[in-house]
């Protein structure tokens, strides 16, 4: 091991969360997207809280290069993530930009990221990070009750 370099943060960074990297850069200057629509976009409709998990662990390395604060609920709101500054930043930054957060929330219709022109699908070997250990739902089976004679 002597004389090796130690792995690069993004070569331990799991692939979903590389996609979301990799796509969030590609959202333009003045536009937001959401957390769902980044999810779909990646070929995952139903993994906006993997996105927002991935870019709650943007490694510091990649903070100026990826701008996380383009992406917001599905609501046009800023998420709070925990950390009590961050809206706070998030907010700043985007009215650098030039979008508008009135009301604490942006107009999707006006700033809205229309997206890449085809979607770009992520092959995942296993589950989506935040399904780890979640057992699906079974349907439940609906008793028919039947007239007595």
């Amino acid at each position: 091991m002597a004389g090796r370099r130690p792995r690069a943060a993004a070569a331990r960074t799991p692939k979903f969360a590389r996609a979301v990297y990799a796509l969030v850069r590609r959202v333009p200057r003045g536009r937001v997207v959401t957390y769902g629509q980044v999810a779909a976009i990646l070929g995952h409709p139903r993994a906006a809280r993997a996105v927002g998990t991935a870019l709650a662990n943007l490694p510091e390395t990649l903070i100026r290069i990826v701008p996380w604060q383009r992406v917001i609920n599905a609501a046009g709101g800023i998420s709070a993530r925990g950390d009590v500054h961050r809206p706070d930043q998030q907010r700043e930054l985007l009215a650098m930009e030039g979008v508008a957060v009135r009301g604490g929330r942006v107009d999707l219709a006006r700033f809205r990221w229309s997206g890449p022109r085809r979607e770009r699908p992520v092959a995942l070997r296993g589950e989506l990070p935040l399904s780890a250990g979640r057992q699906p739902r079974r349907a439940r089976r609906r008793r028919v009750k039947t007239p007595r004679s």
